[in-house]
Formats: C-alpha cells, structure tokens, sequence
C-alpha cells in the first residue's frame, strides 16, 4: 500500500511542477536574469545528467574522461553529432583494449 502512496505523491510533485508556472505566471518575463537564467536551465540539466554518466559508463574512468575530452574537441573543431560520437566511440574501443 506504501508504495501506491508514494507513487502518488510523485505524480502530484511532477504535475505541479509543470503546472503551477503555467497558472502563475500570466505575462512575459522581463526580468533579464530570469530570462536567461531559464533559458540555460535545459542545458545544465543535461550536462549534469550527461557528464557522470560519460565518465562511468565505460570499464575505466580514463576511458570515459578520454572520450569526453575527444568530443569536446571534435565538437569545438565543428563536427557534426554523429562524427563526434563515432570518434568518442572508437577513443573508447581503442582504451579499452588496451587497459582492460
């Protein structure tokens, strides 16, 4: 029975949180902190998800950190997504024959 509480509890947190900005919120926001403040909230919550799961989803941290800064770099030279994956796929194949 616990545990359809706290399934519950969390659909009501979840919807609120999507909800009570809608009904809050009536006008635009002019606050230019604001502004920009949720405009990077999307991609810092993304960071914050993507970056550990880089780093531990390989058998070696180095690995992992090794592809992470391949990609940084592929990705500041102006590769396009896929061409930066493969090459942190393959940074990560290579590592990992060789460590393992």
């Amino acid at each position: 029975m616990n545990n359809y509480i706290y399934i519950l509890i969390m659909a009501v947190v979840t919807y609120a949180i999507r909800v009570l900005p809608l009904t809050l919120i009536k006008g635009q926001i002019k606050n230019r902190f604001l502004q920009s403040f949720l405009y990077y909230v999307p991609y810092v919550t993304l960071a914050v998800m993507t970056f550990p799961a880089i780093v531990n989803a390989t058998q070696s941290t180095v690995s992992g950190i090794a592809a992470l800064v391949i990609g940084i770099v592929v990705a500041w030279f102006g590769f396009d997504l896929f061409k930066t994956a493969v090459s942190c796929c393959l940074i990560v194949l290579i590592l990992e024959m060789f460590l393992c």
